[in-house]
């Protein structure tokens, strides 16, 4: 019987969908997850950590541990070869070192695939996730673009067990695997490689959801998905449609459905009205006519569009399509994909061909990245050695002894120094964060644990004194605590008294106040305004925000949340001071609705 692998987290954790969906929430998702049955949760990848580091808000470490701390059920991550999470390829102690990090952070599943189905570019990862003794997943990429393409498979396939592979996991980024040819890949790549095969498919029109059952029927063991909500948006395979297909079939993965439909109730909370946009209709057509990835077919629309040439997309996807067999018929997985569409879009809008080339291009055919399915077209790496700067640094990730020479004091781990160098100095900008914020969580500390002392005394003192309320201004902060008699008819003798901390608020703010949308602290953390140290709040009184608008960040349990505004309104009051601790319910901000546009 075959089992399912869920990838909802990860999801949830990159482009379009990176923080939509709170810290906080995504937790509890795991956490409903976890009692799915599941083989394991893909939680990270490379736009994972992309996606944290650049937003600076919390380490992608940080995520995986705080999930590992969650659930039973193991977590997985998902590598691209030499790339491992980043944009370029990493040397072989660099890549050990990552592994093992992400070993030792809680990661029990890799799946290791290149970009090129380059075999020899997995064995450096692929040694360090043994060694790790974690379950090394070797992933082949279909890309259907060319004849052949399934004998080069079934090649690179039987060398997979000398790596270490618990399992052959076939994986379709394009949409592109059709049902009957799933089946033979299936049986094929087992008989080649004498080991388990398992698929991971994308597509539109229920296109992925058809290839897995296909799989499923010819022996595959695993199989990818989603919950609904992300498989509708993102073209995958729903995880809730694939477990009552495959029971139907007499193929039971065991994995309860229930479970699931509450993780997609949950999820659709926060995301259920939203748009995704980069899979509108028009981009998913035209990705399958061309057996292309979505997400990069929408990265040329918008690239496009940006230019003021939007009306020029069949001209760069066709030119895509004549690169792509000139460079030896890569798969498009990323980040190729993204490279062979910026050359494409160089090509059309300079209106000729090769005139500049992309770095990663330059890399690419001078075999840095490794070798492609086919011979690359002579013509071009002619191109390439007579336009060959030799003064110009390769693009590629420094060693890991040149990066610690280099971190300073901004990294004081190995995994920080493994972000460093593979994002630069979006990564520092990260590092840079999260230690200003660490030290003002040290300075607070005492402060915090003295005023939580001073509430007890108050309530003490009102409890036995008989005193109907009491007000006392120290350090900034001031505290009300009114006796139980003193509360409202519906308040029973016996409960305990009331203590709030209430800021000084302007006399403006709380004279509008019956008139405006209060918006509470969700949790116990810690308030900070803007995204980092020195960056520009996220709003001020006076500015209109739209629904979903970021307002303020809550860090709890070294986890960042996002606190967004549920009205279209105007910003009247904020409440809570930067870096200072907050309380589940306290409010933070207040919100004068919008009842229409102002006028112009």
């Amino acid at each position: 019987m075959p089992s399912l692998a869920d990838t909802t987290i990860r999801l949830l954790g990159q482009e379009p969908l990176a923080a939509r969906v709170p810290a906080a929430e995504q937790l509890r998702l795991a956490e409903i997850l976890d009692k799915a049955g599941f083989a394991y949760l893909e939680v990270s990848g490379g736009g994972c950590f992309d996606a944290a580091v650049k937003r600076g808000v919390e380490s992608p470490w940080e995520r995986i541990r705080a999930l590992k701390a969650r659930v039973k059920t193991p977590l997985g991550l998902a590598l691209r070869g030499r790339f491992l999470v980043g944009s370029r390829p990493v040397d072989a102690d660099f890549a050990r070192r990552f592994v093992a990090s992400a070993a030792e952070n809680g990661i029990d599943v890799f799946r290791l695939h290149d970009p090129l189905n380059d075999v020899s570019n997995l064995r450096e990862a692929a040694e360090a996730i043994v060694a790790a003794e974690r379950d090394f997943e070797a992933g082949l990429v279909y890309s259907g673009a060319r004849a052949g393409e399934i004998e080069t498979l079934i090649e690179r396939a039987r060398m997979l067990p000398q790596l270490g592979a618990v399992r052959v996991l076939l994986h379709d980024p394009t949409g592109s695997l059709q049902p009957h040819t799933a089946e033979e890949l299936v049986r094929a790549l087992a008989e080649a490689s004498g080991l388990p095969v398992g698929i991971y498919a994308q597509g539109a029109g229920g296109s992925a959801l058809a290839a897995t059952l296909a799989a499923a029927h010819a022996g595959a063991q695993l199989i990818a998905c989603a919950i609904y909500p992300l498989a509708l948006t993102l073209h995958r395979v729903s995880g809730e449609a694939l477990a009552e297909a495959l029971s139907g079939a007499g193929l039971d993965p065991g994995v309860d459905v229930d479970a699931l439909w509450e993780a997609t109730d949950l999820l659709d909370e926060h995301i259920g009205d939203e748009l995704v946009t980069p899979l509108v209709p028009r981009i998913a057509v035209l990705a399958a006519r061309h057996d292309l990835p979505a997400s990069v077919v929408a990265g040329i629309d918008h690239s496009l569009h940006a230019e003021a040439a939007g009306d020029r997309l069949d001209e760069v996807l066709a030119e895509l399509d004549r690169i792509r067999a000139e460079t030896g018929w890569p798969p498009l997985a990323s980040p190729i994909g993204q490279v062979l569409a910026s050359q494409a879009l160089i090509n059309v809008l300079s209106a000729s061909r090769y005139l500049t080339l992309v770095d990663e291009m330059r890399g690419l055919v001078a075999g840095a990245f490794g070798t492609p399915p086919a011979p690359i077209d002579p013509a071009l790496e002619r191109v390439v050695q007579l336009m060959a700067d030799p003064e110009s640094e390769e693009d590629v990730t420094p060693p890991f002894d040149e990066v610690r020479e280099r971190a300073g004091d901004v990294a004081t781990s190995e995994e920080e120094l493994l972000l460093l160098g593979l994002f630069g100095e979006d990564a520092e900008r990260l590092l840079r964060g999260i230690r200003g914020r660490g030290r003002r969580d040290d300075e607070l500390a005492g402060v915090g644990e003295h005023r939580a002392q001073r509430v007890q005394e108050i309530v003490r003192i009102v409890q036995e004194s008989g005193i109907g309320e009491v007000t006392i201004e120290e350090d900034g902060m001031r505290i009300s605590v009114r006796s139980t008699q003193d509360l409202s008819a519906g308040t029973s003798p016996g409960e305990a008294p009331l203590a709030v901390p209430e800021p000084e608020l302007p006399a403006a703010t709380s004279a509008v106040s019956g008139t405006l949308v209060r918006v509470e602290s969700p949790m116990v953390g810690t308030f900070y305004r803007a995204s980092q140290p020195g960056a520009p709040p996220f709003v001020e009184v006076g500015d209109v925000v739209a629904p979903g608008q970021t307002l303020c960040i809550l860090e709890a349990m070294k986890l960042m949340n996002e606190v967004k505004a549920d009205v279209e309104g105007v910003v009247r009051g904020v409440h809570a001071d930067n870096a200072e601790p907050v309380e589940f319910g306290q409010l933070l901000f207040e919100l004068e609705p919008l009842v229409g546009r102002p006028a112009l």
